[in-house]
């Protein structure tokens, strides 16, 4: 039985240049594409997997899922028009990796390695709200994952005394998502992303979870949309050996 993997990005070891130095992942932020597809057989083959065995999304603020059993396209590809428009991807296919794209919204991988299933979501505010996690849970469910043995990992995002929000927005979104609710370090209101998705996946059961203590907005080491605008994009990577090993974190 293949273990699972789960890795995420830093903004280091790539060709962008600046603003999207230098690791940037994104092929819809602006920069060069074919630094951008550079980049991506990097972070791929420093994770020991081929470009091509890596499935992107084109991800929108939504909650649609895609069960998919291959890439959608040859490999590299860096436009977001190359992919369907989801937050979300689930697999059941051993040995292919499953990728979300960030840079201050929280990626959520998601594997059951005795089911053999694994899942990517990308969870913004709206997405989180929308219930992105939750139906990537249920579309793992379909294949036969089981919610006591998913293994969650979140990866680094703005956290939620970073996150400053309108007072409005912050009680429609607390009003879905209680635990989403939060100041800032200054005293103003915000939204804890991360904080939320947790909160809805111990609903559906998930145990095992760990969240990164990383806030993308305080890293200088993280891209960050709120902290820069202009930037690139980090990834979160999950994937399943395809025979034997155990559980790999990076």
């Amino acid at each position: 039985m293949g273990g699972a993997h789960f890795a995420f990005t830093d903004r280091w070891g790539g060709v962008s240049a600046a603003p999207y130095g230098e690791l940037n992942l994104g092929g819809a932020v602006g920069d060069d594409p074919v630094a951008v597809r550079t980049n991506r057989e990097l972070a791929a083959h420093a994770l020991g997997l081929e470009p091509e065995h890596v499935v992107w999304m084109n991800q929108v603020h939504g909650r649609d899922v895609a069960v998919v059993d291959g890439p959608w396209v040859t490999a590299g590809a860096a436009s977001a028009g190359d992919v369907p428009a989801v937050d979300a991807v689930v697999t059941a296919r051993r040995g292919l990796a499953l990728a979300v794209l960030t840079a201050d919204c929280t990626p959520v991988l998601l594997a059951d390695p005795v089911a053999g299933v694994v899942g990517a979501a990308h969870a913004g505010r709206p997405g989180m709200v929308a219930g992105v996690v939750p139906a990537a849970v249920a579309a793992m469910i379909e294949l036969g994952a089981a919610p006591d043995r998913i293994v969650a990992r979140t990866g680094p995002a703005v956290c939620g005394r970073c996150y400053e929000v309108p007072e409005t927005m912050r009680a429609e979104v607390a009003a879905v998502v209680p635990e989403a609710w939060s100041r800032t370090s200054w005293g103003t209101p915000a939204v804890d992303v991360t904080a939320g998705v947790h909160a809805q996946l111990a609903a559906l059961g998930v145990r095992d979870r760990r969240a990164s203590p990383i806030c993308t907005r305080e890293s200088g080491d993280h891209y960050s949309y709120r902290r820069d605008r202009t930037t690139g994009r980090l990834a979160g990577y999950v994937w399943l050996a395809a025979e034997g090993g155990g559980r790999e974190e990076r």
